[in-house]
């Protein structure tokens, strides 16, 4: 057994063999028929579902390597896009070189569509589209393990409990990270754990010291900058999961904690798939190579280059209103979108809002307010 084999992505070699194993996938192939035919499926399952893996079968002929696979996917992803934005628009891209490996640590709104928009955007430029990182929670079910390491990801192990098993966990995931910049093969990973559900986005030191834990004896400062970190900020203008999170944010600040129903993962990842997200903007920052002297500065780089390059729409100036606090900074916000943009986006903010308890309203506000308030302390200290 190689070194990464248990947390690594597939590679060529075992494309075919997962191919089948998915295809032949009872649970995988309920899932997809009740979602093509949510109707009719409950009616005639057996017919519908031997429809559907005939028909993915067909769609499946010549898929031997990832990069068939992931071209086989893009235009599915272009669909869903054009169905659940207004808009999705990039910036920075310049920034990268071509032929080169970049280590994209970027903020964490949605559990698929954060990298699916870097992956996106990367593919159409001409990239190389990077390797993920995703956490073992979510891949409960094996058929989502092989989907996503089918798909570049690699396994993030957070269910460990023991502080050895840790340590061994990040030393072996800092390590692979080093080899697949080294073989050229770019790498995206969330600046902390977990989506940031409050509108914060803040790069955890800890994330900085894991990439460097296999390079000990290194000086600091040349590690960072062999890694070649890009920050990428990622703005939604609506979070499709919003109500999602702010149930979960009013229940911990009511009851101390908060304990995920069965499934609810996966509710997740479909509304944050299919549900409306206005504007998008994926902004790739420059990459650090400044004399960074611990974690904490790298950390500090990176949020600077997030916050300032983070889009910001209608929707966060509406949440900072509703608080009751608009800042003289930002009271003209107004004059930077059309009459018709603002109108338009009031009344969908309202009809929002309206949508959820009053007692969950706050946190709701919090994750659309947050990011100007971020904006200006960030201006403020430069």
């Amino acid at each position: 057994m190689g070194e990464f084999d248990a947390i690594r992505p597939y590679d060529d070699a075992e494309v075919p063999t997962v191919m089948a194993r998915l295809l032949a996938d009872r649970d995988l192939m309920r899932m997809l028929t009740s979602y093509r035919f949510p109707r009719l499926s409950r009616w005639f399952p057996g017919p519908l579902l031997a429809a559907v893996q005939y028909g993915l079968r067909r769609e499946a002929r010549g898929i031997a390597c990832v990069d068939t696979l992931q071209h086989k996917l893009e235009p599915y992803l272009d669909r869903l896009i054009e169905s659940s934005t207004l808009q999705v628009t990039y910036s920075g891209l310049e920034n990268l070189q071509k032929g080169q490996s970049h280590l994209f640590l970027a903020n964490h709104r949605d559990i698929v569509m954060d990298p699916a928009f870097v992956n996106y955007a990367l593919y159409h430029a001409g990239h190389p589209t990077p390797r993920m990182a995703i956490g073992d929670n979510l891949l409960q079910r094996p058929f989502v393990a092989d989907l996503m390491r089918l798909n570049k990801c690699f396994i993030v192990h957070r269910s460990l409990t023991g502080r050895r098993e840790k340590l061994q966990a990040y030393q072996t995931m800092s390590a692979y990270i080093s080899h697949s910049l080294r073989q050229n093969e770019s790498i995206w990973i969330a600046q902390a754990e977990g989506r940031a559900k409050d509108g914060l986005d803040e790069t955890d030191p800890a994330i900085i010291k894991m990439f460097c834990m296999s390079r000990k004896g290194e000086d600091f400062a040349e590690v960072i900058r062999s890694l070649r970190i890009v920050p990428v900020s990622i703005a939604y203008e609506w979070d499709p999961c919003d109500g999602m999170k702010a149930r979960e944010l009013e229940q911990k600040a009511r009851l101390g904690q908060y304990r995920k129903e069965a499934g609810e993962d996966d509710r997740s990842i479909a509304m944050g798939l299919t549900g409306y997200k206005g504007r998008v903007h994926v902004a790739f920052g420059q990459p650090l190579q400044e004399e960074y002297a611990d974690a904490k500065v790298v950390a500090r780089a990176v949020d600077k280059q997030i916050l300032t390059q983070y889009r910001l729409y209608p929707s966060n100036y509406l949440a900072l209103e509703q608080q009751g606090e608009l800042p003289a900074a930002v009271a003209d916000w107004r004059s930077s979108f059309t009459a018709p943009e603002v109108a338009a986006e009031e009344r969908r903010f309202a009809e929002r809002l309206a949508a959820v308890s009053p007692a969950q309203q706050p946190y709701w506000l919090l994750q659309y307010a947050n990011p100007v308030r971020s904006r200006l302390r960030v201006l403020e200290a430069t």
